[in-house]
Parts: C-alpha cells; sequence; structure tokens
C-alpha cells in the first residue's frame, strides 16, 4: 500500500533526525507526527536516489523532491491519442458539452483508449500551449469583448492641414475570435454606443453577453459585486436584449480575450496603414474594413481554420437575431422639477405638468427631441432647443391661477420687501423679463438665498449696484457679493453705462456677461 508523501520540510527534518541526531524510524516518527512506515518509506527513497547525507549546499526543494519522487514514464499509443483541437471547439458549442461527455463518445469509439484521468490531464496540458486567452473555455453566441485600441491614427483636414487623432474601436467575439474595429472621433458616450451597435450589425446578429473594459464612457461606478452602468448604456442594452458584465478592476483575465483582440489589430490593421494619410473619417474606415477582412482570414496558429471560418461555421447560427429597429442614440438623465415646472436639461428649461413641481422626473434626450417621464408615463414631450439659458414651456403646462400656488410673484416680493427696499427692485427687475413670471422663480430664490451667506445689508447694496446699472439677474447679484463690489461705489465707466442705458434699454451693461 503506498504511503502518504511528506511535506518537504518534514522530509528534510526526518533524514536531519535519522543521520544528524542518530534517532530511531519510531522515534522520528513521534517527533515529525507521521507513521513509521511512512518514515520508512521515506528513507527507502532516499537511499534508491542516490544522494548522500549532508544534502549537497544549495539543493531546492523542487530538485529534492525530482529525486525522490521521479515522475514514471508514460507510453502513449499515437492511434488512441484525440484530436484535442477539434475536442476544444465541440467544447465551445455549448456550457453542456462536457470533457465527461467528450470522453464518453471519445471511449466509444476507441474501446481500447485511454482513460477519463488521462484524458482530463492531456487536454489540460494541451491547453496550456494555446495562447493564455484560450485557458478560458467560450462558448459560442455567448461573449463579446469591446475596447479601444491603445494606439490612435490620425485623419488630416485636406483645407486645413490640421491633423485629428481618432480612436480605434474594437469587438471581438470569445469563441470564434471574429473581431470588428472602426474609427471613431473620440470615446464619447455616443461613439461608443455607436461602435457598438455597427458591431451587432457586422456580425449580423447579437451575443448573450457584452464585456466592456471599465471605460466611464459605459461604467459610470466600477465595482466588484454591482458596477453602476451609463443609464443609456443601459437603454441600447435593454434594446438589444444583451447583458452587459464589466470586467471586475485589477483582472486581467476577465478581459484578456479583448486585449489579444486589441493586439490583433494593432498589429494587423493599424501597422500596416501606418503610412498612408486619410483625409476623412469615412476613407480611414473603408481601409480599415480591408484590413479587417485580412485578420479575420489569417489562419490560426494552433487551431485549424481561421476566425471568419470558425464564425461562420459554428458561432453566426446561434447570434440572437437583430432586432426590426435601429438603437437610436438617446441620452437618460434624472432630474428634479423646479419651482417654476421646468426641468433643465442641457442649459435649457423644459415645462412639465405643474402638478409635478419637486418631483423627480427621467429626461430623454434625442438630437431633435426631449421626453419627461415620470412614474414610467410619458408626462411631457419638447422640440428640442439649443439656446442656453432659454425656456420651452407648453402653456397647458401653466397652473390655472399662480395666487394658489405655493411660490408666486407676491410671495417672493414679499420676501425680498423684509431683506431691503433694492432687494425688491431686483426681484421685480428678474421678473419683469420673462413671458411667465414663474421661469424667473429659481434666480429670485437664488438671490434672496445669498442672504444667509452675505447678511441682508450686503444683499441690498449688491442689488443696488445691479439695478442701477440695469443688471437685473442672479448672476450680476452673485458676481457682486463675491468680488466686494458692493462695498465701492460705481466707477465712471459704470456711471456713464448707467446713462446710456437709461436713454437706450435696449443697450447692455458690462456686467450682463459676468
Amino acid at each position: 500500500m503506498p504511503q502518504a508523501r511528506l511535506s518537504m520540510r518534514k522530509i528534510r527534518e526526518t533524514l536531519r533526525l535519522k543521520f544528524d541526531r542518530r534517532r530511531t524510524n519510531r522515534e522520528v516518527a513521534t517527533a515529525c507526527n507521521v507513521s513509521a512506515a511512512t518514515v520508512w518509506d521515506t528513507l527507502k527513497r532516499f537511499k534508491e536516489s542516490g544522494l548522500d547525507w549532508p544534502l549537497p549546499e544549495g539543493m531546492s526543494d523542487e530538485e529534492l523532491e525530482f529525486k525522490l519522487y521521479p515522475p514514471k514514464p508514460e507510453s502513449v499509443d499515437e492511434k488512441y491519442v484525440p484530436d484535442w483541437a477539434l475536442l476544444h471547439n465541440e467544447r465551445k458549442k455549448s456550457k453542456n458539452v462536457t470533457l465527461q461527455l467528450l470522453w464518453e463518445e471519445y471511449i466509444a469509439d476507441h474501446p481500447h483508449g485511454y482513460q477519463y484521468s488521462w484524458f482530463c490531464k492531456h487536454y489540460k496540458n494541451w491547453r496550456k500551449t494555446v495562447e493564455p486567452v484560450m485557458r478560458q473555455t467560450y462558448h459560442f453566441g455567448e461573449k463579446c469583448f469591446v475596447d479601444y485600441a491603445g494606439e490612435t491614427m490620425a485623419v488630416v483636414d485636406p483645407r486645413t492641414g490640421e491633423v485629428t487623432d481618432v480612436q480605434i474601436f474594437v469587438g471581438t467575439l470569445g469563441a470564434s475570435n471574429y473581431t470588428y474595429a472602426e474609427a471613431q472621433p473620440s470615446q464619447k458616450l455616443e461613439h461608443w454606443i455607436g461602435g457598438q451597435v455597427r458591431m451587432f450589425e457586422y456580425f449580423g446578429g447579437v451575443p448573450e453577453v457584452l464585456i466592456p473594459d471599465n471605460l466611464k464612457s459605459g461604467v459610470k461606478r466600477p465595482d466588484f459585486y454591482d458596477p453602476d452602468l451609463n443609464p443609456t448604456y443601459q437603454l441600447m442594452a435593454e434594446h438589444y436584449s444583451v447583458a452587459v458584465i464589466p470586467a471586475r478592476v485589477r483582472k486581467p483575465r476577465d478581459k484578456a480575450k479583448g486585449e489579444n483582440a486589441v493586439l490583433q489589430v494593432e498589429r494587423w490593421v493599424i501597422a500596416p496603414l501606418r503610412n498612408r494619410t486619410f483625409y476623412s473619417l469615412k476613407e480611414l474606415n473603408e481601409a480599415i474594413s480591408e484590413k479587417l477582412d485580412d485578420l479575420n482570414e489569417r489562419p490560426f496558429q494552433k487551431l485549424p481554420g481561421c476566425r471568419r471560418e470558425s464564425f461562420e461555421k459554428d458561432e453566426l447560427s446561434v447570434l440572437r437575431p437583430l432586432p426590426s429597429q435601429r438603437f437610436s442614440f438617446v441620452h437618460r438623465k434624472d432630474a428634479k422639477v423646479g419651482i417654476d415646472y421646468h426641468v433643465q436639461y442641457d442649459d435649457h428649461y423644459y415645462s412639465v405638468p405643474y402638478g409635478l413641481v419637486g418631483a423627480r422626473v427621467e429626461v430623454f434626450a434625442r438630437t431633435a427631441v426631449i421626453e419627461l417621464v415620470h412614474g414610467g408615463r410619458r408626462v411631457a414631450s419638447h422640440r428640442r432647443s439649443y439656446a442656453k439659458g432659454g425656456f420651452t414651456t407648453d402653456p397647458a403646462h401653466r397652473p390655472p391661477n399662480h395666487r394658489h400656488a405655493e411660490w408666486n410673484p407676491e410671495r417672493l416680493k414679499s420676501w425680498a420687501r423684509k431683506l431691503g427696499p433694492n432687494v425688491e427692485l431686483m426681484i421685480i427687475g428678474i421678473l419683469a423679463g420673462y413671458q411667465y413670471p414663474a421661469q424667473g422663480y429659481r434666480r429670485c430664490l437664488g438671490v434672496l438665498s445669498m442672504a444667509k451667506k452675505y447678511g441682508s445689508e450686503r444683499l441690498d447694496r449688491a442689488c443696488r449696484r445691479g439695478v442701477e446699472l440695469g443688471a437685473f439677474s442672479y448672476r450680476s447679484v452673485k458676481s457682486t457679493l463675491e468680488k466686494n463690489l458692493d462695498q465701492e461705489p460705481l466707477t465712471v465707466t459704470e456711471t456713464v453705462t448707467t446713462e446710456v442705458r437709461r436713454l437706450h434699454d435696449n443697450v447692455r451693461g458690462a456686467t450682463y456677461y459676468q
């Protein structure tokens, strides 16, 4: 019966007690807390190894272990050795194709073949000879890795000669290694998502899982257990019914397949185009497409076939079909409805029904349309405006009578009156500048709230300066207080400007732009 194998520390202690201390086998066994038979087996192996005591100086544990426990020679009959590449390809077809199943099929064809333990051992040894990313088993149609190449390319403006660096987006399917690449102006969200939409169309189908690196465009908050995706990226994933599972931080094996794809694109797509000059993004992407075909048709080094052949034979048919409509880029954000029943997006204000004041809504922004959703129901839709600081108001969203609202002009003026006469004039001036007074409520509240920080006396002086200059705005009052201008008299230039404004009301003062 084979004896237990001692650790290298106990082997050295056994030899020391036996030969240096001249202890009996039983005494050595007691000291090392092992059986006497194990001590006898260890001493027998030491004698057969041809080693002398003391051991040669500098002999490592690995060398001693090899001497005492040399590997048994193994004879292999080549006619019974399986086609490991073929078996590996079979494992990609389904998660349910296990080594046990493959061995049973193998032994059915070769009744005198090798046993299961030998089969598993040699399959794992074969896998170690393949590139490192192949040590994980990827199933057809399951995973797709997306990332940006570390290297950039350049586009030259034919009119000005200006050179612009562009990013190279890369996506690859885990099982077949079929790869997609394109040039993009930047790594911004719209380009990141657009690249994946076009990648799905290039593949002609959708995988089950997308595995991006923790790029800020796609992942707002990297986390080991619960990463927080960008809301728009999440919408895209829902549109294509694909799961997004970002690679874990500092876990390189999670994204090894993607990094290898980036390396191949840099080597076989970007590098061959390094000496060419491109005058548009379209021209560059046409060249990339040609090199991409060459990459996907390059033979594998250690597996039969090529990327395209593996994709068309085994992966294309198991990808899920594309949805009937292409994903239209939409930016989503959460927002709170202000007291003026408007929601801010991109420095513009859009109205919602007045009853939603104080509620939180979802903003869905497309190129031409802004949609506002509350409780899963669309409550407002507006044509998108790019006018900074402007208002887009649906008259139907206004309250029937502002006097019954929580905030109204009289309440704001009453509050301002308590802080100072010039504060009241400032509030009146701000409200007069809007078609609907409610549009100026939040600016008025901003002015009134500054009394907490600077005191009512300073606020009144700052408002007086603004009234004299005709600068009825929250920003003007704030700038005056921050720069301590309320404690200084008007300059000659400011006085002249005020006189001009009295003659021409449409002339803006200097503080208008502060």
